[in-house]
């Protein structure tokens, strides 16, 4: 089969296609034939540097998630065709992921899903959604009628949370660099107000302020964002997408107000309640998600250049 084998770290174009065997089935694991994968910012940073890390051993198929049918069930009670999503649980880090025409995934982590999205908008979902969804009802436990602000408004969690949130009657403010097309999207999405993040919301803000704030800029802001929620609100640190990944020197006790909560959300561990319910949010709400571009394998290269520029404005999908 073709994949995509990371021998070292490196630039983009470390990554490419080659020709290895497909994988032999085990009990416990599922055969997938992989339809198309989304980009994650994970991804990124494993090629980057994350693949050095003692706890990672090369070569590996990278690959968080993907959209496929089963091609082998082994023990798993799938059906040989049916239409599945798969994500996290080690994929491209303990084991091989996703960058691969097959992968051998573990059969907790294979979903049944029913859908009318196409393969390159089912790959779209997985993670992205998987994670935003998280965030937003199981640590946020975001309800209609309140007011969500959205960190990093146009990363591709931030849209997808933008358009869960509105999907579940929440008012939306979502932040991001500056004004322009990332506004637009934000808007595009659901935002009912976009804001521009100068790195200090707390001095500059102005009317009502938030119940729950979904932080995906990470450590670079959480201090910021505590400040920013209303008393007796929730942040939910989820990304770190401004490049520092801890908080130095930080002070619980005076540094996140009294009655404002401070949680997290980490999706290695989805569940078939959290997947089904996420896929009828997206049905009742009509979401579809937003795409920016989509690769052939033998691109993929030219994909996470793509995602590195922050130049992206949705998600980017490579299709086998």
């Amino acid at each position: 089969m073709k994949a995509i084998v990371l021998h070292k770290t490196g630039p983009a174009s470390v990554l490419k296609v080659g020709d290895v065997p497909v994988p032999e089935v085990r009990p416990g694991w599922v055969l997938v034939r992989v339809k198309a994968f989304g980009i994650n910012h994970s991804e990124i940073l494993f090629r980057q540097f994350e693949a050095d890390a003692p706890y990672i051993h090369l070569p590996r198929i990278p690959g968080i998630e993907c959209a496929g049918e089963v091609a082998d069930p082994s023990d798993s009670g799938l059906r040989p065709g049916q239409k599945v999503i798969a994500l996290m649980g080690g994929m491209g880090r303990s084991f091989d992921g996703s960058y691969a025409e097959y992968a051998l995934l573990p059969a907790h982590h294979v979903f049944p899903v029913e859908t009318s999205l196409g393969w390159t908008e089912l790959a779209a979902i997985p993670e992205t959604f998987y994670t935003a969804y998280g965030s937003l009802f199981t640590s946020l436990r975001l309800r209609a009628g309140e007011t969500l602000l959205v960190r990093g408004g146009t990363s591709t969690v931030g849209l997808a949370a933008i358009q869960l949130a509105k999907a579940a009657g929440a008012e939306v403010l979502a932040t991001n660099r500056s004004a322009g097309p990332g506004a637009e999207m934000m808007r595009r999405a659901g935002a009912d107000c976009t804001i521009i993040d100068n790195g200090n919301l707390r001095q500059d803000w102005q009317g009502r302020r938030p119940d729950k704030v979904l932080e995906l800029i990470g450590p670079a802001t959480l201090r910021d964002s505590l400040r920013v929620a209303c008393p007796g609100g929730i942040v939910c640190h989820t990304g770190i997408l401004g490049g520092i990944f801890t908080l130095d020197g930080f002070d619980p006790i005076k540094e996140i107000p009294s009655g404002t909560c401070l949680t997290g959300f980490y999706s290695n561990n989805p569940t078939p309640e959290e997947i089904n319910g996420m896929f009828g949010l997206l049905g009742r709400g009509g979401i579809r998600p937003i795409i920016s571009r989509i690769f052939p394998l033998d691109r993929i290269a030219s994909a996470h250049e793509l995602s590195e520029s922050g130049k992206a404005m949705g998600k980017i999908v490579v299709s086998i």
